[in-house]
This record gives structure tokens, sequence and C-alpha cells, in this order.
């Protein structure tokens, strides 16, 4: 992937706070999810907030997230999402994106698109080195 261009996410899972939709659910809200991280995390570690309406992207950016990813939403969607972040997060699209709909995000001006097909439905390659008999 990296030869094609593409960049990891992230490395680990203590590479950055990454708030879900459980995590909303669990603690209330994104405000008070997004309160309980900053009492425990590194101040330098960026916080991400999945969102998968208008709503919720207010609120995350009321909450002064760093980046927001916009979560199974239309390109549409994601162009007008992006318009109303207006550069004060970083910018995700995420969720059914694939290699047929890949430039339609592209051209919505997002920061930085995820890809999960290119892990989950990538065909898995024989690389066992059985050595066979003489």
């Amino acid at each position: 992937m990296r030869h094609g261009g593409a960049h990891n996410h992230r490395f680990s899972l203590d590479s950055g706070v990454m708030i879900k939709d459980n995590h909303i659910r669990a603690a209330g809200s994104i405000t008070l999810a997004v309160e309980r991280v900053r009492t425990s995390a590194p101040q330098l570690l960026r916080i991400e907030v999945e969102v998968t309406s208008f709503d919720e992207l207010d609120e995350a950016l009321a909450a002064g997230v760093d980046v927001i990813m916009l979560d199974n939403m239309s390109p549409d969607d994601v162009r007008r999402a992006v318009r109303v972040i207006d550069g004060r997060a970083i910018s995700e699209a995420s969720g059914g994106i694939n290699d047929a709909t890949l430039v339609a995000y592209a051209a919505t001006g997002v920061d930085t698109i995820s890809l999960g097909a290119l892990t989950h439905s990538a065909r898995a390659v024989d690389i066992s080195m059985e050595l066979g008999d003489r």
C-alpha cells in the first residue's frame, strides 16, 4: 500500500484516540466521551471522533476534536461536511468506500480517506515454503 501512495491510519492502538459509536453511547455523548479522554490521554495525542450525522459533526467541532471521521456518508454529504468543518479539524471519509467510489470521495475535498477494502477484501497469497520430496 505504501508503494501506491497510501499511509497507515495509525501503527498501534496507542498512536491516537479514536472515539467510535460504542464509546459515544457508553459515555452518553460525544462531548462527554471527549472530556473523559482529555482527562487521561497525553496532551499531544490526537483525538478522532466518528460521526454519522450533521448534529454529531456540530458536537464534535464544539468539543474541539482534532480529526472527524465522516462515517458512511455519501460523497455529497462529505462535501457538505468538509465545508462545515472549514479547516477546524482534519476531515476523514470512511465506510463503504472502495475502488469504484474512491474518485467521487476524493473530489469532495476531504483531507483523508480510509479504505478498509484495502485490507479486509484483499486476497490471501500462499507464501508457504513447503519443500517437496526429491
